[in-house]
């Protein structure tokens, strides 16, 4: 197995797409649930949650102010993050991590995230944040920043349909 971390190109923009919609698909399901009953999910998602979640990835993407890198594992797009700045506030934020399913528990999202925390300590940034759901979802993104030395602040988000 031969792993590199790259600086994402646009060359990379269907391979990252496609893996985020694999990697996330358990994460809505999961996000679904926690809301059922409530209306939201449907409101917030109302053509389903792909087609936001792509324009999401592609808009992530395209931006100049969100660096991205790729996991590469035997020459194939695995992962990718994506990290954007704050520079008022001397802090990077890991906006967005997604592994491929097949790739999942080999530590690239670890990986990533390392990478990530480097780049914005090399760019001045003297605190880093990622924001993940508390949901059984991401359960392993949660592992994995902590795993990085990311400490949790709990905070309470409620949603209503209106």
């Amino acid at each position: 197995m031969n792993r590199t971390i790259r600086e994402y190109t646009p060359a990379d923009r269907d391979a990252v797409t496609a893996l985020s919609l694999r990697a996330w698909a358990p994460v809505f399901d999961s996000i679904q649930s926690a809301l059922r009953g409530s209306g939201v999910y449907e409101l917030q998602y109302p053509n389903g949650w792909a087609d936001a979640q792509e324009t999401a990835v592609g808009d992530t993407c395209d931006s100049e102010a969100i660096h991205l890198w790729v996991a590469e594992e035997d020459n194939v797009v695995a992962g990718f993050t994506a990290v954007q700045l704050h520079e008022s506030d001397k802090m990077g934020e890991i906006y967005m991590l997604a592994v491929d399913p097949g790739y999942q528990r080999r530590g690239i999202a670890a990986d990533l995230t390392g990478a990530a925390i480097t780049w914005m300590r090399d760019q001045g940034m003297t605190s880093a944040m990622v924001e993940t759901g508390g949901d059984p979802g991401h359960a392993a993104a949660r592992s994995t920043y902590e795993a990085s030395g990311f400490h949790l602040m709990p905070i309470a988000r409620y949603f209503q349909a209106l």
